[in-house]
């Protein structure tokens, strides 16, 4: 194990701010929150120094960062994050959904970017520091929580190619409603540009991936499509994920498909979520190379009845079809959700709200 990891882990020092929100503009601001664009009033910030460990642990008021232009991250992209969400339960507390696994990824993502190694119990105390300052800011409303992003950025100063020896670790919450408003997406086949390679960091929640899909992302939007689905890099054939969550398919002997993790895909905590939650529903599950053709050839015969998008922001949003530069692939009636899709939705979101039988042990109460 690396010495890192078996460090005395900081205490939190908690700062409140001094220039608070009252609360009936709190509540002006949840009444609609636009996902992404309201954020809480503190932070989590943790430094990193090599030689030194993780240390100065804080929850803070949420301010600008101060930043050397020099900072490594700005030169070579040494930067991650994480996507999770807060929920209000129907007992008034509030609750993550497996925050183990978010720090687990988290650390498989510093290290195929050569970063700090985060310790998990470290990463879930920075959490719930933060959401328990800001618990007020967790909304009640169906389909709304708060959105949680933990981030790690190399800030050394010092240009020159190699791993960073100081980073910053943060936590930032905003509150969110739905990703997408209507009943089902539409999404672009890309076939003039790949998210990733055999080998690459396809994997890893880095921001480059992100950076790399917007290009894509762009071009559905001018084909009129919610999304875009990105196939592999060796054969442009097989799919792999949309810009920002994972993909799966409904066929009609009652068997939900989705892409293998091979190295190239997100491992996302939603997409395992709803491969266990599918099983325990009686669905047979595969995670297997799925092609493109067959999913369009099979979407016209009747094979394919069912396909959605899935991660922490979109939660699972129903697809209705797709479109390629030579023609589309349409789900049912193409605007409908099916009936399978919703039941899984409903799983999900009951577990997440605890309004569910956790056998699991998957939600994790924080106040």
């Amino acid at each position: 194990m690396d010495a890192r990891t078996t460090q005395n882990l900081p205490t939190f020092t908690i700062e409140p701010t001094t220039t608070p929100i009252d609360a009936a503009r709190r509540a002006e601001l949840l009444e609609n929150p636009t996902f992404g664009r309201v954020f809480t009033e503190h932070m989590a910030i943790i430094r990193y120094t090599e030689g030194q460990g993780w240390h100065d642990a804080k929850i803070t008021a949420r301010r600008p960062l101060s930043i050397d232009p020099a900072a490594s991250v700005l030169h070579y992209g040494q930067e991650i994050f994480e996507g999770m969400k807060a929920y209000r339960t129907e007992d008034g507390g509030v609750v993550t959904f497996r925050p183990d696994a978010n720090a687990r990824r988290f650390r498989a993502s510093a290290e195929r970017m050569a970063m700090a190694d985060l310790p998990e119990e470290l990463f879930i105390e920075a959490v719930d520091q933060l959401v328990k300052i800001d618990a007020a800011w967790v909304p009640s409303g169906e389909g709304q929580s708060l959105y949680l992003r933990p981030f790690m950025i190399s800030d050394e100063v010092a240009l020159g190619v190699k791993p960073a020896s100081e980073y910053l670790f943060i936590v930032i919450a905003c509150p969110v409603g739905t990703y997408f408003s209507k009943g089902c997406v539409s999404v672009w086949v890309s076939e003039d540009y790949t998210r990733a390679a055999p080998g690459g960091t396809g994997f890893a929640k880095c921001g480059g991936n992100y950076a790399g899909s917007l290009v894509a992302q762009a071009e559905a939007y001018r084909m009129g499509c919610d999304q875009v689905l990105f196939l592999d890099s060796r054969e442009r054939r097989f799919i792999e994920e949309m810009g920002g969550m994972n993909v799966m398919f409904l066929r009609d002997d009652n068997t939900l498909v989705t892409p293998a993790l091979t190295g190239t895909i997100l491992p996302g905590i939603t997409r395992d979520s709803l491969l266990k939650i599918a099983a325990d529903k009686g669905l047979k599950v595969e995670e297997i190379p799925l092609d493109i053709n067959e999913v369009f050839e099979g979407a016209a015969s009747g094979r394919y009845r069912e396909a959605f998008a899935c991660g922490t922001a979109a939660v699972l949003s129903p697809i209705g079809r797709f479109k390629s530069p030579t023609g589309e692939a349409v789900f049912g009636d193409g605007e409908t959700p099916g009936p399978v899709s919703l039941s899984l939705k409903a799983e999900l979101t009951d577990l997440q709200r605890g309004r569910h039988n956790d056998s699991r042990d998957w939600v994790h109460r924080i106040c």
